[in-house]
């Protein structure tokens, strides 16, 4: 009986059911913890994602199973995954990146969103790519949203249209948001020359309350009508930004801004990194989904440089190119990367701001290119 009990016993360790697809996926976690807690790469969700990829592949935990046909209550992450699966998170971290987000640089120089726009052609070129690959139409989709290198974007994206890729491609999404101070300058620099990354943009004009206020609301409206598919993101992005810039609900904007999508970030992450089963993760189609995601990042940097440097032109050397960089959205760390690449070039050079102006219009590009996707492809 004794020896039965101790079988029992060591039968029942993780240890003893551990395979070694399940102990990479381990490793995989611990280096993005490591990544996220040592290096700082988008730590907010980097880290609740690594952890998640940890959690659900430890032997015998069943935090991600589903509810038994007896009636067993399934794991604990299943049911917060659920969250995703039904495409709740997204919008909510929407609405609380619109009331963090000051739109005015965009309303100072309009012309900026044509930057935003064409950042987003690597979306659609990955999304070739992934054609020529083997994959379907609705996974192609959903893999070339990446370039976007907005997360809450692709997972939605994702959730709809590939629902089974949707632990590779977050990642992938997440990991190049984290590596834009790297990925980057080095394209930013080959594709501009000295005295391109050397001009000084004037300064924004001031926008007013009044025009602050009325963008939200004509943003959501025309959007919607003309991609209802788009609302979701769109509408709760304005929403967020409507609260921060109409000044009568000073509550409900720091509530967004902070509560909310603290506690929809950590549950966000931990989910989405749990969808990343070794089963599932460990596969070709991996390698390819983060080579493409790559490939959709770089390409939707180049475009938005290449746009930069014909507004350049256009204007007689009053626009920067390096501003063009920060249409992939990531906000706001890839107009960040403007600035320092452009005051390396001229330490006179302050392009943060002016980079605000591409990097939201971004944001609202990524939306767009995620509602006509899912109304296509879905």
């Amino acid at each position: 009986m004794l020896a039965e009990a101790i079988v029992e016993f060591i039968q029942s360790l993780g240890f003893f059911s551990l395979t070694w697809q399940e102990g990479v996926m381990l490793i995989i976690g611990c280096v993005l913890l490591y990544l996220a807690i040592v290096k700082e790469y988008e730590p907010l969700l980097l880290l609740p994602i690594a952890f998640g990829v940890i959690l659900s592949n430890i032997p015998l935990a069943g935090l991600m199973d589903p509810p038994g046909p007896d009636g067993t209550p399934g794991g604990l992450l299943y049911y917060l995954y659920q969250g995703v699966k039904l495409g709740i998170y997204p919008p909510l971290i929407f609405m609380g990146i619109g009331a963090m987000t000051d739109f005015g640089p965009l309303l100072a120089n309009p012309k900026t969103l044509l930057l935003g726009a064409a950042a987003q052609l690597g979306i659609f070129t990955t999304l070739l790519g992934a054609l020529l690959l083997g994959f379907t139409p609705a996974q192609a989709g959903a893999i070339g949203i990446i370039g976007g290198a907005d997360g809450p974007t692709a997972i939605y994206t994702a959730s709809i249209l590939a629902p089974e890729l949707l632990g590779p491609i977050a990642i992938a999404a997440y990991s190049y948001m984290a590596l834009v101070p790297i990925i980057q300058p080095p394209i930013m620099m080959a594709l501009t020359t000295k005295k391109e990354r050397e001009i000084v943009m004037e300064q924004l004009r001031s926008v007013s309350k009044t025009e602050k206020i009325l963008f939200p609301i004509i943003v959501t409206i025309l959007i919607s009508l003309f991609l209802p598919d788009a609302t979701p993101l769109i509408g709760s992005l304005m929403l967020g930004n409507l609260l921060r810039e109409s000044g009568v609900v000073e509550r409900l904007s720091k509530t967004a801004q902070n509560e909310l999508i603290n506690i929809i970030t950590i549950f966000l992450g931990l989910t989405v990194g749990a969808s990343a089963k070794a089963e599932t993760f460990l596969t070709w189609q991996t390698i390819f989904i983060i080579l493409l995601g790559l490939a959709a990042f770089a390409g939707g940097t180049a475009a938005g440089i290449l746009m930069g440097k014909l507004m350049c032109k256009l204007t007689g050397g009053k626009v920067n190119p390096l501003i063009g960089s920060a249409g992939v959205s990531a906000v706001p760390m890839a107009a960040r990367v403007s600035q320092v690449v452009g005051q390396k070039a001229n330490p006179q050079n302050f392009l943060l701001m002016h980079a605000m102006g591409p990097n939201v219009a971004g944001v609202i590009g990524s939306a767009i290119a995620a509602g006509v996707l899912i109304s296509t492809l879905n």
